[in-house]
């Protein structure tokens, strides 16, 4: 049955702050369209935005801003309810947008990338920290018999540990398009190029590497740092960087898509990831598939993206010294890098957008199929 959906999103993928969670949502969406499904993204705007625009043969509605668009999805739900939508999919990934006390006319599926937890502590000001905190407290109460789709076994964990039932959570393992993440035509190995790429917000530990960087050029002399990316902590960054007196040593390269981020990509020999909390970590199989090893944070998500000792290491989070010696080995021993990114191909070839498309698209007609014969529990 083709459905008509409706998607409630802080972000699209034109946002300047866009990041793996709306890539996520924009792949599997844009290939259900493509089957005949209506689907409608009501999202946040920026300044500049169109209010609508049309992408992937998806409607895109944008309203408020970053900081009231949470506020407004009401009084749009009532503006956008006319339309005959069979199920709203709310990307539960900021603060929730109650969905199912908004409207109880259709069924919500929450897609949850990860929450926050106490780690917002680390992100933002005491006051916005614990206003987000706190609503996530409500994710019980509201979403409680509503179906979660998740990325990752940590995620399922977090929800079940809130209180909901194992029953209503299915993880559907991220995608990826191995047209454009594939392994290119090296001679040789890289050179020492440490990678970051995502944005820059201070919970993902992008300064970590930074402090680390002194004790890996000790090993490594000709090693380098990209960040690649965009956010509000760009100016911390900056400062860090001239404070250690690394301004030649790490480059800050903005916002990289497309075919600017596939050329990155190849001339990098190591992806590092340390925030302390990720859904699952795209980049982390994008890294992979072209046969780059990754070091991350022993973190949620991550601990299930990431192979230790196969594809990648695993560090824990925060410890600095021990960061800069798994950088420094896979920077230094060829044979290793070489082990580990063939390891990380094999390892991301098991994930494509298509079955995660399939695997949403069987849980949007059992939520639909179970609010018709008068669930959910």
């Amino acid at each position: 049955m083709a459905l008509s959906i409706l998607i409630v999103s802080y972000r699209d993928v034109r946002h300047p702050e866009m990041g793996g969670a709306e890539v996520i949502l924009r792949e599997i969406y844009r290939r259900l369209a493509a089957r005949g499904h209506r689907v409608t993204f009501l999202t946040g705007a920026w300044r500049g935005a169109p209010r609508r625009e049309t992408i992937d043969g998806m409607e895109i509605v944008r309203a408020g801003s970053t900081y009231s668009f949470n506020w407004v999805v009401p009084s749009m739900w009532r503006k956008l309810r006319g339309q005959g939508f069979d199920v709203m999919v709310e990307d539960l990934n900021k603060i929730p947008f109650f969905g199912p006390w908004v409207q109880k006319e259709i069924p919500v599926l929450a897609n949850v990338p990860h929450l926050f937890g106490t780690t917002v502590f680390r992100e933002a000001s005491l006051p916005i920290a614990l206003y987000v905190y706190l609503h996530e407290r409500l994710i019980p109460a509201c979403y409680g018999g509503s179906r979660f789709q998740v990325l990752s076994d940590s995620t399922r964990e977090d929800l079940i540990g809130r209180g909901i039932n194992p029953s209503r959570i299915t993880v559907v393992r991220c995608g990826i398009d191995h047209e454009t993440y594939r392994p290119p035509a090296r001679q040789g190995t890289p050179e020492p190029v440490i990678l970051y790429l995502g944005r820059l917000k201070r919970y993902k530990g992008i300064e970590l590497t930074i402090e680390a960087l002194p004790r890996v050029l000790e090993r490594v002399p000709g090693a380098r740092y990209w960040i690649a990316g965009e956010g509000d902590y760009r100016g911390d960054l900056e400062e860090k960087i001239r404070r250690l007196g690394l301004s030649d040593r790490v480059e800050l390269l903005g916002f990289r898509d497309g075919a600017e981020k596939i050329r990155i990509l190849e001339k990098a020999r190591v992806l590092v990831y340390t925030s302390p909390k990720e859904g699952w970590g795209l980049s982390v199989i994008e890294a992979n598939a072209m046969g780059i090893p990754v070091v991350a944070s022993d973190a949620p998500g991550l601990r299930e993206s990431v192979r230790h000792g196969e594809t990648g290491f695993l560090v824990p989070h925060g410890d600095v010294p021990v960061l800069a010696g798994r950088l420094s080995d896979l920077l230094s021993d060829d044979s290793l890098w070489e082990t580990m990114g063939r390891a990380g191909i094999e390892w991301a070839g098991r994930f494509n957008w298509d079955r995660m498309a399939d695997d949403t698209e069987e849980l949007l007609q059992r939520c639909v199929s179970e609010w018709g014969r008068g669930k959910p529990e």
